[in-house]
Order: C-alpha cells, then sequence, then structure tokens
C-alpha cells in the first residue's frame, strides 16, 4: 500500500499544484479588479463578470462597471498574457542553456526591443518622414518587436558553427548584444527632449496601461508562442539529459535549440513592445515552481506560465495603491521584490550546497 502511495505521488503531486496556481490566478485577477483609487467589493468584481458572461441577470452600479471594462480588465488580460510570456520563457531558457540563473532578458532580445521602442520615441519623425503620424500608436510597439525579431536573427546567425547551435556561445554573445543595445538605448536617452525623456523613462520601468488596439498583434504573437512553448516539456527533459543521449532518444537537438529560441525570443519581444522592460518574472518565477513541482519540465513549463501571470497581476494591483494617486512603474515594483527574494533564493542555494 505504501509503494503504491509513494508511485502515484509524483504523478498527481504536480497536477494539484497547477490546480492550486490556476485557483491562485482567479483569486488574484478578482482582488486586483477590485483594487485601486476606486475600490470596488470583490463580490461586486465576481457579481459584474457573471452578468458579462451570461450567469446573473443583474449587474453592478454604472461606474464601478466602466472602471472594469474600459480601465481594469484591459490591464488584467495584459498582464496575465504577458506574465504567463515572461514565466514560460524564463523555464525555457533556464532549460535550454541548463543555467539556473538564466533570463529571457540574458540573450540581448529585452534591450534590443528596448531600442527599437526608445529609436522610435526619439527619432521616429526623422526615420518615418511624412508617414510618422500616420502610424500612430502601433510605431513604438511594432519598432519594439522588430528591435527582438532583429536581434534573433544577429545572435542565431553568430552563435551556429558547422551547422550547429552553441548554447555557451550564444549566451555570450547574447551577452554583447544586450550591452550594444542598452548603449544605443543611452545615446537616445541623451537626445531626447523634456517630453520624450518622460515618455521613454516611464515605458523603460515597464506598464501595463497599454496602447489599445495597438496591442492587439503583439498579445497574439506572445498568446500563439506560450501555447507552443508549452509543447516543449517533454524534448527538453531529454534535452537536459544531454546533447548526445537526446539524440539517441529521438530528440532533433539543432531544431529544438532554434525553435525553442526563436520562439522564446518573440513572446520576450512581443511582451516589451506591450510594456516596456519587466525584469525578475521570468527569473523567479521558474525558481518558484521548482520549489514545489520538481525538475520534470512537463508540469514546470505551464506551471511557470501561471506563476508569472499570478505575480505580474499581483504586482500590478501594488502599482495602481502604493503611491495614490499616482501609479508606480510596474518594473519597479518586480524588482524592489523580486531583487531581495532572488538573493534569498540564492543564499538558500549556496548554504544547501555548503551542507
Amino acid at each position: 500500500m505504501v509503494t503504491s502511495f509513494h508511485n502515484h505521488v509524483p504523478i498527481r503531486g504536480p497536477v494539484v499544484v497547477l490546480i492550486l496556481l490556476m485557483f491562485g490566478l482567479i483569486a488574484a485577477a478578482i482582488v486586483s479588479l477590485g483594487t485601486g483609487g476606486a475600490a470596488i467589493a470583490w463580490g461586486d468584481v465576481v457579481g459584474h463578470i457573471a452578468h458579462r458572461i451570461g450567469f446573473a441577470s443583474t449587474g453592478i452600479d454604472a461606474f464601478d462597471a466602466r472602471v472594469l471594462d474600459t480601465l481594469r480588465l484591459p490591464r488584467i488580460l495584459r498582464a496575465i498574457v504577458i506574465g504567463s510570456g515572461l514565466g514560460l520563457a524564463g523555464a525555457v531558457m533556464q532549460s535550454l542553456f541548463r543555467n539556473p540563473i538564466a533570463d529571457p532578458g540574458i540573450i540581448g532580445v529585452s534591450a534590443s526591443a528596448a531600442l527599437g521602442a526608445v529609436a522610435m520615441i526619439v527619432a521616429g519623425h526623422i526615420i518615418l518622414g511624412s508617414h510618422y503620424p500616420v502610424v500612430g500608436p502601433y510605431g513604438v510597439p511594432v519598432a519594439a518587436f522588430g528591435g527582438a525579431v532583429l536581434a534573433t536573427g544577429i545572435i542565431r546567425i553568430l552563435s551556429r558553427q558547422d551547422g550547429q547551435t552553441d548554447a555557451a556561445i550564444m549566451l555570450l554573445i547574447g551577452v554583447a548584444i544586450n550591452a550594444i543595445a542598452f548603449a544605443g538605448v543611452g545615446v537616445f536617452t541623451y537626445m531626447a527632449d523634456d517630453a520624450q525623456l518622460r515618455s521613454l523613462t516611464f515605458w523603460q520601468m515597464g506598464a501595463l496601461s497599454g496602447n489599445g488596439p495597438a496591442d492587439t498583434p503583439a498579445l497574439v504573437v506572445m498568446t500563439v508562442g506560450v501555447l507552443y512553448l508549452l509543447r516543449l516539456g517533454t524534448p527538453l527533459n531529454l534535452f537536459l539529459l544531454g546533447e548526445a543521449e537526446a539524440r539517441h532518444l529521438g530528440v532533433e537537438v539543432e531544431h529544438l535549440k532554434r525553435r525553442a529560441t526563436v520562439v522564446t525570443a518573440l513572446v520576450v519581444g512581443a511582451a516589451v513592445a506591450v510594456s516596456g522592460i519587466i525584469g525578475f518574472v521570468g527569473l523567479v518565477a521558474p525558481h518558484l515552481v521548482r520549489l514545489v513541482t520538481g525538475p520534470d519540465n512537463r508540469y514546470v513549463l505551464p506551471a511557470s506560465a501561471i506563476c508569472g501571470a499570478i505575480i505580474l497581476t499581483c504586482a500590478d494591483a501594488v502599482a495602481r495603491i502604493i503611491v495614490l494617486p499616482a501609479e508606480l512603474p510596474i518594473g519597479l515594483v518586480t524588482g524592489i521584490v523580486g531583487g531581495p527574494f532572488f538573493l534569498g533564493l540564492l543564499m538558500r542555494e549556496k548554504k544547501r550546497r555548503r551542507l
């Protein structure tokens, strides 16, 4: 009887964690929807959602309904999509590089997306000329996404040798691209006038206020990318055994590295295009998940996506109330909380290795 119990724990345990995380995400979304300058009771939030999907015949106060529909619900949806993308991208990067401190931004994609966006904010009228007014709000997210795609292409080309991709070389090239991109951001920041400087400063610190319909293409790219990356759990498990072993077990290693890197870069680039640079979500979420699910990527990947969504949803709620009536950039919240938390994880790991 004891043997039977232990045989079932590795299978059921992570599934239970996934279910609990889903309930946690629902709870975080409800709390965040009710949080802000105009506080709305959680019961009213649930009642409004039930009314909108047809489960309740009566709604709530018209003002509260307008706040939820036009202001908070779009933010929460962005937080869920972006948080899941960053959390999942971090889990994939850490498995791909076999490095627990790998982060979606470590290969230079986030910085390159930032460079594209900052270039459009500061010099868009010069780059596009008379077409600049036509581009309108689509300019910055498209430029950010273009910067991410360009960086991904350069990294892929430079890291290939004899038809194969060296993950360690790719990591180092990414560090170099990161440095170059941030230097470019610094140049454009120096060139910016006061209005542009305020815009790009807040954009670099992250925000979920969004650009309305202009964010839709990037959000679609993120959603498709997340669904694709969730399928890589088993191949990444085999990859962690070693490239030679993975090949013997039928994994197309080069194809896996190419797919994982490119799709991850596109997801991160799209996230930066919508929200600016938001740090630590892709670093912390996979670590939290592995503490309770273990290393199996079949569970780590979906759990990291849900955990990332929870982290960003909660961070957005904090950002909206901590300095009322103003709003704190969400990147500062994730940095303030994520930095010390990750440092604590590192100290815990250091102590564990010493024992």
